[in-house]
């Protein structure tokens, strides 16, 4: 494990890639289930469903660090399970992110 030891492995960070991992392997299922063709949304852009995931993951990203940037990670809420668990405000910009995903993947 020492070849890993420089990232920060942490629930949330578990989480981000299980999560990354399982929407790629949807995604994939979705390409051989059911293939579909190019569409044109608001960007005049022709788009897959696999252009519209990049386009969103790529959303997220850039909420979230603006989100660092001019809001800051400052916990939000402690919830009453043991010690305390600490839920910051990063979690907000996720909520955005996501209804940013489902705007994109519905108009462009």
């Amino acid at each position: 494990m020492e070849h890993i030891a420089w990232m920060a492995w942490t629930l949330p960070t578990a989480i981000f890639f299980v999560l990354l991992s399982l929407t790629l392997g949807v995604m994939t299922w979705l390409a051989a289930a059911y293939p579909e063709a190019e569409r044109v949304g608001v960007l005049r852009i022709p788009t897959t469903r696999g252009d519209r995931l990049f386009i969103s993951l790529v959303l997220a990203a850039v909420i979230h660090l603006l989100w660092i940037a001019f809001v800051g990670i400052d916990t939000v809420a402690t919830l009453p399970i043991g010690d305390g668990v600490e839920i910051s405000s990063l979690w907000l910009a996720t909520v955005i992110s996501l209804v940013s995903a489902v705007a994109v993947f519905r108009t462009v």
